[in-house]
Formats: structure tokens, C-alpha cells, sequence
């Protein structure tokens, strides 16, 4: 059960493990892009290629959907990133339950973003946790856990995509030591909340510290993006890093070689990688190249 590309990994590990998969849910397709044309999701298209028969109910919550559930008689469902709530009748129809491939260390960050998260608050690590699914949100018993450093280099795309390969491995471990594992309670302290991002999060506020504007880069793209107003365009940044500079907050510096160096509450941030609405994403120096920052 899962939906983005997140999951596809998983999937993919569980076949080659020689698990019977009996069916595969998916969120249904929706519309995306410019065009809104209906398109399936990642895992949808996934399971497809491998010939697994796809359920996409828009909720699990009538008899019907949950008698069709039960009726796979399934050992196990492996959940990740669905999207959709589990009531109680499909977490106990499974033999073993609903496993849950979290993408975090839990108890911290449970919850609709947490890969966004622990880069934006600065987190030396993350990780994944296989849960036992109960009613609540993300609080079930660990299963197994694995961690990883998160590094300034880190980004969401390259995080997601470390966790992906990771949970994918765990859960494959994980199912083939079931029977003998011991479920362990999750620690009542250290509970944070990874809440669903909201466009505005995106909004580059001068008055913050060039570290925690680079986490914001390095958290919030591709969505819902970075960005600042100048000269009434909205610019987005795509990549920066922090430099030794003084200046008032959002004071622009002069510097070599075409870069574009904004004074932050606390030091400064060079901005390495921009874009205009309309246009393709540049490196500094060549959208410097065809605009002035200091001409009104």
C-alpha cells in the first residue's frame, strides 16, 4: 500500500525477495501538470509493470472496500506513504497486520513530512522505522529501525531517495525475522510533529540566519519551492551557501565574479543557482549576465 516514488523501491524489493505481492493500493490517479490530465501515480504504474492487480478505493472506510480487503487473505500488508487512513477492520485483516516503512527516527517526526523536516530543523540524522500500524498517527511499535547522517550537502531529493533504498532494504529484513521480533513501545519523549508543508513556508525572511535559510533551500525544493521578491519579480533560489559577510538584513553586496550575496540576521548567504517565473534555473553568474541586481 503506497502511492509516490517513495514506495517503488519497496515494491520492487519485496518482488525480488520473493514475496507474493496479492494486491497492490494506490491512491487514484489524479490530474497533474499544465494540462490536468488524469495520470497514475508511481506505484500504480509500477505494480502494473510487474502485473500485480492495482485497487485505487478513494477511501477504506465502507464494508464493501474493507470486505474486498480481507477477502486477499493476506500474511501481511506493507504500507508506505498510501496516503490513506487505515481504519481498525483493515489494520487487524491482515495475519500479521499492517507494517508501516516510516521515513523517520520515531517518535521524532511523526507525521506528513518528515524527510522536509529534519533537514529545515537541522537534524544531524534521520532514518527509517518499520512500525506495527495502530489507530493512531505514526504511534505504533517499533519493529526495526536504521539510521542515517544527514550532512550540509543533504537535500530533500537526496535524502528521499537514501531513505527510499533504505526502507526498501529494511522491510525486506524485517519480514524475514517477523516472527521472532519483539515489538518495542515508542519513547513517550522526543515526539515531534512533521506537519504538511504549506506553500508560504517557502518565503525567504532576511532576518533569519544564513544557516537557517540554507536549511530552508535545502528542505523545501522542489516544492514548495524558495524564493524572495526583488524589483516586484519573485526569484526563486534553487541553491546557496553561507558565507563570512556583514551587512543589514537583506542588504545586497557587491562582490567578483558576478555572484549575488544577501546579508542575513546572522552572516550571509551567496546564492549559487536562481530562476525567474517563466524561465529555466541559472547558475548566478549566468542570470547576472542579462540583470542588474542594484538598478532600479
Amino acid at each position: 500500500m503506497g502511492s509516490p516514488e517513495f514506495s517503488v523501491s519497496a515494491l520492487t524489493k519485496l518482488v525480488q525477495a520473493g514475496h507474493e505481492i496479492v494486491a497492490v493500493y494506490c491512491q487514484p490517479p489524479k490530474p497533474k501538470d499544465r494540462g490536468h490530465s488524469i495520470q497514475k501515480g508511481a506505484v500504480h504504474l509500477a505494480a502494473e509493470a510487474l502485473g500485480i492487480k492495482v485497487y485505487t478505493p478513494k477511501s477504506l472506510k465502507s464494508e464493501e472496500e474493507q470486505a474486498i480487503f480481507k477477502n486477499h487473505n493476506a500474511d501481511v500488508a506493507v504500507v508506505a506513504a498510501y496516503g490513506l487512513i487505515l481504519p481498525k477492520a483493515i489494520l487487524e485483516a491482515p495475519k500479521v497486520g499492517c507494517i508501516n516503512i516510516h521515513a523517520s527516527l520515531l517518535p521524532r517526526w511523526r507525521g506528513a513530512a518528515p524527510i522536509h523536516r529534519a533537514i529545515l530543523e537541522g537534524d544531524k540524522e534521520s532514518g527509517i522505522t518499520i512500525m506495527q500500524m495502530d489507530e493512531g498517527l505514526d504511534t505504533g511499535d517499533i519493529l526495526n529501525m536504521q539510521s542515517l547522517t544527514i550532512t550540509q550537502a543533504t537535500t530533500t531529493p537526496i535524502l528521499h531517495d537514501q531513505l527510499s533504498a533504505l526502507g526498501a532494504d529494511l522491510i525486506v529484513n524485517t519480514l524475514e525475522k517477523i516472527s521472532a521480533i519483539v515489538p518495542i513501545p515508542q519513547p513517550t519523549e522526543g515526539v515531534t510533529y512533521a506537519h504538511k508543508l504549506v506553500k508560504s513556508e517557502g518565503h525567504l525572511d532576511w532576518n533569519l540566519s544564513a544557516i537557517e535559510l540554507k536549511r530552508k533551500i535545502a528542505a523545501l525544493n522542489p516544492w514548495p519551492g524558495t524564493w524572495f521578491e526583488h524589483k516586484d519579480i519573485t526569484i526563486k533560489v534553487l541553491e546557496a551557501s553561507v558565507v563570512p559577510a556583514e551587512g543589514k538584513p537583506g542588504q545586497f553586496l557587491k562582490t567578483f565574479e558576478h555572484s549575488w550575496i544577501v546579508c542575513c540576521g546572522e552572516g550571509a548567504l551567496s546564492l549559487e543557482k536562481i530562476q525567474k517565473p517563466g524561465s529555466k534555473s541559472l547558475s548566478t553568474a549566468e542570470f547576472l549576465r542579462g540583470y542588474s541586481v542594484f538598478d532600479n
